[in-house]
């Protein structure tokens, strides 16, 4: 029979699973806080996470029976906590640390603020560019979001073995480059944080390629929504919210029920999360400036607010992809544009932009460039070329979701 814990109001016994399922839903917040305030306190980045793992091992053995406290993240907190008082204590750390830690008080209100400023403080160390790329896209993961080594090794296609020891690496590297702890400021901010959210870009689009992970691409839309909330004055942070949610908010309807790849043309707009989009679009009403995540930002709006294909304000995404090709120039935004003019001024149009796009040797090699010729050319009138186009490209692409897409277009064109 199940009582009732008469300080808490919650019942003694919630049973496993629903005590598994409040320690997860606890630990996607309490995690990041848990090791940042650690790892302020004690300089220590193991010792951090081993106490936040720790606290969620204990909350899984006592929850089930003792009930879910009232306040789960500062339950989790002094767990960790004192975990950390008693690692310190056993090897005799100095006393000042110790009396720091004694000092935390997850509970008080006054100290809030400190926990906040801890978060934004790991995610810039995470991310200092004195790291390799993937060292702080696996950082970032393993420290602040607390996905486990392994699936990070999948992500970044290495062992967990050899993941390990990157980790172990980077650890190291922050603490012999005396990299400080901190959020920098001024000049150094505007300096810093585009590197912040490449990171958070890179670990998006590593989760929403045809053949990725999207818990990973849910990840980085979680992260994006922290730094958000963080950093609210940050323009470019909410354009970078706001592009990922909009890009995520079609990710139920990408492909058709038997797996395969749909382009945006053809797929069902009314299993668009609509929840994403709106908030996608209050992000970026935000936005002031006119930076690259801004000029992104803007262009996914466009196609996640159209009703069709046919219906989407291409003028407007050609206007946008002029400003990138300005600001951010790239083989990717060149053969975007070509596309989004293709669209807006019809195929002729897109093929010139394609050819100068080709024409600067970014593209060479690019199945994707060959694809998007293929499209142009069936829309101009060439189902023949275009067929021979999409099947040279499906026999180069690296993606097997994207050969299939390419092919079945090919064979529909041959019908």
């Amino acid at each position: 029979m199940t009582g009732t814990d008469t300080t808490t109001g919650v019942p003694d016994d919630v049973g496993a699973a629903a005590a598994a399922r409040a320690v997860a839903a606890a630990g996607v917040d309490a995690y990041p806080r848990i090791v940042a305030t650690l790892i302020r306190l004690t300089g220590d980045w193991t010792l951090a996470e081993d106490c936040a793992q720790e606290a969620l091992a204990v909350a899984l053995e006592r929850w089930p029976d003792g009930g879910v406290p009232a306040n789960p993240g500062a339950w989790l907190m002094t767990v960790a906590r004192n975990r950390a008082i008693d690692v310190l204590r056993r090897a005799a750390v100095e006393r000042r640390k110790l009396h720091d830690l004694a000092l935390l008080a997850p509970t008080d209100a006054r100290h809030e603020h400190d926990v906040e400023d801890d978060r934004l403080r790991l995610v810039f160390t995470c991310c200092h560019p004195a790291l390799a790329l993937d060292a702080r896209v696996a950082l970032t993961l393993r420290t602040v979001c607390g996905v486990p080594t392994a699936a990070i090794a999948r992500l970044l296609l290495v062992s967990e073995s050899t993941m390990t020891r990157r980790l172990t690496r980077a650890r190291t590297r922050i603490a012999q480059a005396g990299i400080p702890y901190r959020v920098p400021t001024g000049p150094a901010l505007a300096e810093r944080l585009p590197g912040v959210l490449a990171v958070l870009y890179l670990l998006f689009t590593r989760g929403y390629v045809p053949d990725g992970e999207p818990a990973f691409a849910a990840e980085a839309v979680r992260l994006a929504r922290l730094l958000d909330g963080l950093m609210p004055e940050q323009s470019e942070v909410a354009a970078l919210r706001a592009l990922l949610l909009f890009q995520h908010s079609r990710r139920d309807a990408r492909r058709d029920a038997a797996g395969n790849l749909l382009t945006l043309a053809r797929q069902d707009r009314t299993r668009w999360d609509r929840a994403a989009i709106a908030e996608g679009q209050a992000a970026l009403a935000r936005v002031r400036d006119d930076g690259p995540y801004a000029w992104q930002a803007r262009i996914a709006a466009c196609h996640a607010t159209a009703s069709s294909t046919d219906t989407t304000d291409w003028s407007t995404i050609a206007r946008a992809y002029d400003a990138l090709a300005d600001i951010r120039p790239s083989p990717v935004i060149a053969l975007n544009r070509a596309v989004a003019h293709g669209y807006a001024y019809g195929p002729a149009a897109g093929l010139s932009l394609l050819d100068e796009a080709r024409a600067e040797g970014g593209l060479d090699g690019n199945p994707l460039a060959v694809a998007v010729e293929a499209d142009l050319v069936a829309r101009q009138g060439d189902p023949l070329r275009a067929v021979t186009l999409f099947r040279e490209a499906a026999a180069t692409v690296g993606s097997v979701a994207e050969r299939r897409a390419l092919l079945e277009r090919a064979d529909e064109l041959s019908r």
